[in-house]
């Protein structure tokens, strides 16, 4: 039996319509009167932050346009103080410590149950932090045992982005397609992707990503 608890103000920033229909369809289970925004990208999402008051947001990372990643740093400029609830396709290993670090308060994958998503949003919108508990035992344990970082936390947050690109098998006109830059700047970050992990070709790249849980 889900709990119901007071209304909030949430905006859901996705760019598939079926994934923003299904979370208010969640989350007007387990709150009263709630009021959606919606947004299909990270401009829109920063434009509806800037013209209305929001309790929480909920994230998505790979959108067109301006992405997840770049969009939350921006919002954290503009809104410090506002929860941001990530809900990403990726697994929490390759894209939740990023997104913490630059001012998510929680990260949840979208494969998660409703029960979870409704856990997460009450945590961030109370001033909490959200991340599932297998993954903060994980966190902890990397902790506590003094656990080396792999090479690709080296990486900025753009140059993660390409280097998973890159190993899923993408070309650069691809990647510079989806994420709105040029080939040349592709090609720049490439190099220094390779150089920061060692490494000479994609293929090892993409070895590196497969072994290491960073695309499937």
């Amino acid at each position: 039996m889900i709990e119901r608890s007071r209304g909030m103000k949430i905006l859901i920033t996705d760019d598939h319509t079926i994934v923003r229909e299904g979370l208010k369809q969640v989350l007007s289970k387990a709150f009263d009167a709630p009021e959606f925004g919606e947004a299909s990208d990270g401009n829109e999402m920063l434009e509806r932050t800037r013209s209305g008051n929001w309790d929480v947001v909920l994230l998505d990372i790979n959108m067109p346009g301006r992405g997840g990643v770049d969009a939350l740093k921006q919002l954290k400029i503009e809104r410090p103080k506002l929860p941001v609830l990530v809900l990403s396709m990726y697994e929490e290993n390759q894209y939740a410590v990023r997104m913490l670090k630059a001012g998510a308060s929680g990260y949840l994958i979208k494969t998660s149950a409703p029960e979870q998503l409704i856990d997460a949003v009450r945590r961030v919108s109370a001033g909490g932090k959200y991340v599932s508990p297998s993954f903060a035992e994980r966190l902890l344990f990397e902790l506590e045992t003094g656990f080396e970082k792999p090479l690709h936390e080296t990486l900025s947050d753009r140059e993660y982005q390409v280097m998973c690109l890159l190993a899923s098998g993408k070309t650069r006109k691809q990647i510079s397609e989806e994420l709105s830059l040029s080939v040349k700047s592709i090609s720049t970050y490439r190099t220094r992707i390779l150089e920061k992990m060692r490494m000479k070709t994609n293929a090892e790249l993409t070895h590196y990503a497969i072994q290491n849980g960073l695309v499937e």
